[in-house]
C-alpha cells in the first residue's frame, strides 16, 4: 500500500507554499517600498499570484491522477470530512484569487505585465466591478490567512499528537 504522495505532488504542494509566500509577501510590501518600486513590486505580487493558479490546476490533475494515500491510522469519519473540506477551501482560495485579481487589474485600466509582458487592456474599464473585485479578492487573502493557518495546526496535530503519518505523507525525502 502506499502511504505517501507521489514526488512531484509533493514537489507541488511546497513549491506552491513558496509561491503563496511569496505573493502574500510582495502584497505587504507593496506599501512600504519607494514609490518607484511600488508598480514593480505589484507586479511581483500578480505573477507569484498566476504561478500560484497555475500550480493548483497543477497539483489538481496531478490529485485526479494519482490515488490519495490512506493515513495510518485510519481518521475518525468527521475529521476525514473536515479534511477534505479544508483542502477543498483551499483549491477553491488559490484558484479564485487570480482570477479575482486579473479581474480587478483589467476592469481597473491599469497596465500591468505578465512575465515582463505588458497585458492589453481587454476590458471596458468598470470602477463599480473593480471596486467589487477587489474587494472580495482582498476577503478571501485574508481569509487564507486562517484557513492556511488551519491546515498547518492540523498537520502538527496530527504529527505531534494524534501520532499518525499525515504529514509525513507529505514531507520531501525517504
Amino acid at each position: 500500500m502506499i502511504n505517501r504522495y507521489s514526488i512531484p505532488q509533493i514537489t507541488l504542494h511546497w513549491l506552491t507554499l513558496l509561491m503563496i509566500i511569496l505573493t502574500y509577501a510582495a502584497m505587504l510590501l507593496s506599501d512600504s517600498v519607494p514609490d518607484e518600486d511600488r508598480t514593480w513590486v505589484k507586479n511581483l505580487h500578480f505573477n507569484f499570484g498566476l504561478s500560484v493558479w497555475l500550480l493548483m490546476l497543477a497539483r489538481l490533475w496531478l490529485r485526479h491522477r494519482y490515488a490519495t494515500p490512506a493515513i495510518t491510522p485510519k481518521l475518525p469519519d468527521w475529521q476525514l470530512l473536515g479534511a477534505h473540506i479544508l483542502h477543498w477551501c483551499l483549491y477553491l482560495m488559490f484558484l479564485s484569487l487570480p482570477i479575482l485579481g486579473v479581474l480587478a487589474q483589467a476592469y481597473g485600466g491599469k497596465t500591468w505585465f505578465l512575465l515582463g509582458w505588458q497585458v492589453p487592456q481587454w476590458v471596458t474599464p468598470n470602477d463599480d466591478a473593480r471596486a467589487w473585485l477587489k474587494q472580495t479578492h482582498e476577503l478571501i487573502a485574508n481569509l487564507g490567512y486562517f484557513v492556511i493557518g488551519a491546515h498547518a495546526l492540523a498537520a502538527l496535530y496530527h504529527h505531534y499528537i494524534r501520532r499518525d503519518d499525515t504529514l509525513r505523507r507529505m514531507m520531501p525525502g525517504k
